[in-house]
C-alpha cells in the first residue's frame, strides 16, 4: 500500500491553498467574465480580488476580496490567478 503525503499549511490563505483541482474551462470563462464585468463598472476600484466563488450549474458568482470563501455544495473557488492566465496573454 502507498500513501502520498500532501504538505499542510495550517489555515491557509485561498492564495496558498491547493488549487490543483482541474476546473472546467466554462467555469474559468465565466468567472472571467464576472471579474471583467466588475472591472468595466467600477474601474476606479483597486483592490484585486482573491478569486471568484461560481455556481457549477449556473455559472453565476461573485468575486471573493477578503478570508477564506464559504462555498455551497454546488460551488467552486476560481482563484485570481486562473482568471488572469488568459486575460494578459
Amino acid at each position: 500500500m502507498t500513501y502520498v503525503s500532501q504538505k499542510s499549511v495550517p489555515n491557509p490563505t485561498p492564495e496558498e491553498a491547493d488549487y490543483s483541482v482541474l476546473l472546467d474551462p466554462g467555469l474559468i470563462r465565466a468567472a472571467r467574465i464576472i471579474y471583467t464585468t466588475y472591472y468595466e463598472v467600477h474601474p476606479e476600484l483597486i483592490q484585486r480580488p482573491l478569486g471568484v466563488a461560481i455556481d457549477r450549474f449556473t455559472h453565476r458568482g461573485k468575486l471573493i476580496f477578503s478570508g477564506k470563501p464559504v462555498l455551497l455544495p454546488q460551488e467552486c473557488f476560481v482563484p485570481f490567478s486562473q482568471i488572469k492566465s488568459d486575460l494578459y496573454s
